[in-house]
């Protein structure tokens, strides 16, 4: 390895305080709610912000690598200037609108202005934006083409390339597009290469465009876990803290630790929880050491049956008997995800890890399944009935148990005076009511609509009738049209071309919506050895 080829490991674990960031640029970090980066962000943010060399980072989807990016950019770019300083290519329309998003949450009150391009959207919007002058461009392939073509996009003096999600790019066949984008640019800027695997393309990539670069990529030690009760809901941001609520109330005795992100998320997790009558406290970066300690206590002795936590402030926390550990977020990476459910599996006590997912985090689950060598099952959040059934017979259970332990006497005497003029059924129907209408009452709970069946927002596409989507990579460019189409899936599959519905034939490529049952098929019947497969799952927004 020559000294323009050097690659860097992540060692000691570092604050944001460290890593040469501006105390504006903290300020707009702490305020977001996060307590300290993660590996990509640690070993980027320094080497991004010294400007002297390109970069290949490792990093997977959900370990913030748009942070690790962003932040450094915030740093150097010239508010004054009106040119575009930096291109951010990113997979997909989606990726492209989440970037943007997020590089804006950081910026604080600075005068940068961010605007993502992608197909879909109004090109006459793009365009009256592009020319009030941009800073920062956050665009998929196709569109920056689009827009170099129209001259509305000049790229000769940008500061910064970025290519994120570089492997899922060559996937989809933008590699003709990244390198014609490319020639675009200034010899003098400087390229970044984000990247969850490192096939030979990149290394091609590389070698072609950039003049040197620095590898970085964190030391990963091996992850194991023996918990073997783990499932996931699939449920939309908006109904989190339902689905939270109804896991609470269908146990007999819920005492679990809840984890999310940001500081702030926990904050306003418990305040969502004392105000629906749930005993809640919690635990982050900005709670005094000695509020910390006693909320410890309480919830050690089980005087306090919740706990919201980050994952740094839930550090050192020793609990032996957790019934469940939530992920009200998707952890960062799995190394977050082992550590977090390990709690429930303390001292031979087993217990049950649940994760919230949305559906664009399917595929950043599945990776982290994959990594820590687990099995994390899918479930259904309980019914409202199901509920209500299981506090009648705690109810049930708990009222058996007085009755074995004998009932005080003046409980006796009470009982008699109201059955004077009552029989035994209306006056326990009434004593029923006037305990439990609240906690019994079916209303108390929101509706939690269906998302996706399973595979997530970029992983596979099935609607709720049993459909899913197709990727065909075959287009305009190959002569291809919806009824060549059909004939050809028919010529090696069974299916009826009333089956195939939803056709689009775009110029390198086309989508279709088929039944369920009738994807695998496809998928297979087109897959050849050694080949790039020529129908595949869809996967949102290519």
């Amino acid at each position: 390895m020559n000294n323009l080829d050097k690659e860097k490991y992540m060692t000691n674990k570092k604050t944001f305080n460290d890593l040469g960031l501006s105390a504006k640029v903290l300020e707009a970090i702490n305020k977001k709610g996060f307590e300290e980066p993660t590996a990509i962000q640690e070993l980027t943010i320094p080497v991004m912000l010294k400007n002297d060399t390109n970069i290949i980072a490792q990093a997977q989807t959900g370990t913030g690598k748009t942070a690790a990016f962003g932040l450094p950019l915030i740093e150097m770019v010239d508010s004054e200037s009106k040119n575009v300083q930096a291109l951010i290519l990113v997979p997909t329309r989606e990726l492209a609108i989440q970037v943007a998003e997020e590089i804006n949450s950081l910026r604080d009150d600075r005068n940068i202005r961010i605007v993502p391009i992608y197909g879909g959207q109004s090109i006459t919007q793009q365009l009256r934006s592009l020319k009030k002058g941009v800073h920062i461009v956050v665009g998929t392939p196709g569109r920056a083409i689009d827009h170099l073509k129209r001259k509305t996009l000049k790229l000769g003096k940008i500061n910064h390339l970025i290519l994120d999600e570089a492997d899922e790019m060559l996937n989809m066949g933008f590699i003709d597009d990244m390198e014609e984008i490319m020639k675009h640019t200034n010899s003098t800027k400087k390229t970044l290469l984000f990247s969850a695997t490192m096939p030979h393309k990149i290394k091609e990539l590389a070698r072609k465009y950039m003049d040197g670069y620095e590898v970085l990529k964190s030391k990963k030690e091996p992850l194991t876990t023996n918990l073997t009760n783990q499932i996931y809901f699939e449920v939309k941001v908006s109904d989190k803290f339902e689905a939270l609520s109804r896991i609470i109330d269908i146990e007999d005795n819920f005492y679990g630790l809840v984890f999310c992100r940001t500081k702030s998320d926990v904050d306003s997790l418990v305040g969502r929880l004392t105000d629906r009558g749930y005993d809640a406290e919690a635990i982050h970066g900005d709670i005094s050491q000695a509020q910390r300690e006693r909320t410890l206590t309480k919830f050690k002795k089980q005087r306090l049956n919740i706990l919201v936590a980050t994952d740094v402030a839930a550090r050192g926390i020793d609990v032996y008997n957790l019934t469940h550990v939530i992920n009200y977020s998707l952890p960062q990476d799995p190394e977050s995800y082992v550590h977090r459910i390990g709690r429930t599996g303390r001292a031979g006590n087993e217990g049950t890890a649940i994760t919230f997912i949305t559906p664009s985090e399917y595929k950043q689950l599945m990776f982290i399944q994959r990594v820590a060598k687990t099995d994390i099952k899918k479930s259904k959040i309980p019914r409202v009935q199901d509920i209500i059934k299981a506090k009648e017979k705690k109810i049930y259970d708990d009222l058996t148990n007085i009755i074995s332990d004998g009932v005080d006497t003046k409980y006796h005497s009470w009982a008699k005076t109201l059955l004077e003029d009552n029989t035994s059924t209306e006056m326990l129907a009434a004593v029923l009511n006037y305990c439990f209408e609240e906690e019994l009452n079916p209303d108390v709970y929101g509706e939690i609509k269906e998302v996706g069946s399973g595979s997530g927002g970029r992983g596979r596409q099935v609607d709720q009738q049993g459909k899913s989507r197709l990727f065909v990579a075959l287009g305009k460019k190959d002569k291809i049209n919806p009824k060549k189409l059909i004939d050809l899936i028919m010529s090696k599959v069974s299916i009826q071309s009333r089956q195939i519905k939803d056709i689009q034939v775009m110029e390198k490529f086309s989508f279709i919506t088929v039944p369920f049952d009738k994807a695998e098929k496809i998928v297979i019947g087109f897959k050849e050895k050694g080949q790039k497969p020529l129908i595949s799952h869809a996967k949102k927004n290519r």
